[in-house]
């Protein structure tokens, strides 16, 4: 039996070892092991247990010489000792003896000159199927001809660790060694861990390489050939936003910007499924067919129709399919520099604009910042809105230090003149639970301004606060939500609200930034 090399990761004596199955072979394959079963729109579909999204706990980075100089330690990145991570490794390989393996060999970048390769071993052949699906599938000569690959990945949610004997937090473990150029994922079944441990370890060598790793969507025009970038945290709309129908997709969720221009780390979609709306979001529905793995969206048992509303399982209903899937994606996912970047924001306080135009200072600043909002109700605790700064729209995939992705964003949007925009999807008229959701047919509206450059002849008045300049009109958009105080009853309210998100901005920054350019600090708001 040909084991493709599974000895060197200590993995011995496997019952069957499959590489590159098609995704109908690695279907059946999980419909006989008993892993999950078909929707009716042909989506194999699981559950995935206690694990129903990314445990950032759990996560781990191995403090060696070679890199630890380079690592930003911290909270996000936190260190585990080589010889614990060698010691859960050995433990994880000697739990899948006498097991069937399923291995995926692909590739992450789309541009030739920045393309890694990634070997995939798991223990799940539905988790096979997500990766197989998720990043780039080589041609069978590019399989034949693979060699070895640049980072190995081994995923095993059945293995359990003992947090008292293994020294991690949990039964689950995310673990990196970069000098080892190898990822253990131990305990959960979350697919996205492997998804993110491969954009964690692109966000470390693309610097290296004078590509920016960007976590954004990013789509083109199909006429010019005009790209732009959507930056955004889980919820803001990065992937609703970039399917749009009258663009062509290069990718959802991770990108590198070198001198070429941008290219898409993946091969597929990986986009939340809530509340999915087949009007709103056709692109995404449409993918939802065979082929397609959705993770915790609950059927009918007897027909098994999904309800994309039914959240009691996790908000965070998933579903992964290949970008090909989606009618006008541009492939290969590769195009020009982008002409606009997009940073996307759910405010749930209801007070920054629906729409704002950023120069290169106050760009630097938030991408630094990474804002959101966490709604209330949607975590024990929670009975307002809490603000969420995530640095650089990632924080938990970016091992470097921060500077070294904002220093990097500053000089390409100087070297390029693009130009930057903020866009807040969340609320308006009041805060959550008081005013209503921007309609996505108004953002689109926003966003199509932007992408075009009717925006930049519009009217703009800076708003004081937030320190950033709104336009007073957009075609398509209601006059009035343009400045979000006129959309609110009670005008001291509002006041009252925009300075405290203002002052948990500069908070935030103080803390997280205290020696931040001054020029990058005064282009923040102003609480």
């Amino acid at each position: 039996m040909e084991t493709y090399g599974l000895e060197k990761l200590g993995i011995l004596n496997p019952t069957e070892v499959h590489r590159n199955l098609s995704p109908a072979l690695l279907v059946e394959a999980a419909l006989r092991r008993g892993e999950g079963v078909l929707s009716d729109k042909g989506a194999l579909t699981v559950t995935t247990g206690k694990y129903t999204g990314r445990s950032p706990k759990d996560k781990f980075i191995v403090d060696t010489p070679g890199v630890h100089d380079d690592i930003a330690w911290g909270s996000v990145n936190v260190p585990i000792t080589k010889e614990k991570f060698d010691a859960i490794k050995n433990k994880l390989a000697a739990y899948l003896q006498n097991r069937e393996i399923f291995i995926f060999d692909g590739f992450a970048g789309a541009d030739p000159a920045c393309t890694k390769k990634f070997r995939i071993v798991n223990e799940l052949a539905s988790e096979n199927l997500f990766i197989h699906q998720l990043l780039i599938r080589p041609t069978e000569e590019q399989l034949a001809s693979y060699g070895d690959a640049d980072f190995t990945i081994i995923a095993a949610p059945g293995f359990k660790c003992i947090p008292e004997e293994d020294g991690v937090n949990s039964e689950a473990a995310i673990m990196i060694d970069y000098e080892a150029k190898l990822v253990v994922i131990a305990g959960s079944q979350y697919a996205g861990e492997i998804k993110k441990s491969v954009f964690s370890v692109m966000n470390f060598l693309m610097p290296k390489e004078n590509v920016l790793p960007m976590h954004c969507s990013a789509n083109m025009d199909p006429e010019t050939g005009d790209t732009a970038v959507f930056f955004g945290l889980s919820g803001t709309g990065k992937t609703t936003l970039s399917a749009d129908p009258n663009r062509k997709l290069i990718g959802d969720d991770e990108h590198g910007w070198s001198e070429h221009g941008i290219f898409n780390f993946e091969g597929g979609c990986y986009a939340k499924t809530i509340n999915l709306d087949p009007e709103g979001e056709p692109e995404i529905y449409n993918a939802i067919r065979f082929g397609a793995l959705m993770e915790n969206v609950v059927l009918d048992p007897e027909t098994r129709t999904p309800d994309f509303n039914d959240g009691s399982l996790t908000e965070n209903t998933r579903v992964g399919y290949p970008v090909n899937f989606i009618s006008n994606a541009a492939i290969p996912g590769v195009g020009d520099v982008p002409k606009v970047i997009i940073f996307l924001t759910a405010d749930a306080f209801g007070v920054l604009p629906p729409i704002s135009r950023l120069d290169e200072n106050a760009a630097m600043y938030h991408f630094v910042t990474g804002f959101t909002s966490k709604l209330a109700g949607t975590e024990r605790g929670v009975t307002e809105p809490q603000p969420t700064f995530s640095t650089c729209f990632g924080a938990p995939f970016m091992p470097m230090d921060p500077s070294v992705y904002a220093e990097m964003l500053g000089e390409k949007i100087a070297k390029y003149n693009t130009k930057v925009y903020l866009v807040n999807t969340g609320w308006s008229g009041g805060p959550y639970g008081v005013g209503s959701r921007m309609k996505l047919k108004f953002t689109r509206a926003m966003i199509t301004a932007a992408l075009n450059g009717t925006l930049e002849n519009a009217e703009y008045r800076h708003d004081e606060v937030f320190n950033v300049d709104v336009p007073q009109s957009c075609p398509e958009v209601p006059d009035k939500i343009m400045n979000p105080r006129d959309t609110w009853e009670d005008k001291a309210a509002y006041d009252e609200s925009a300075k405290k998100l203002a002052k948990m901005f500069e908070d935030n920054f103080s803390k997280k930034y205290p020696n931040m350019p001054k020029h990058i600090v005064d282009a923040g708001p102003k609480g």
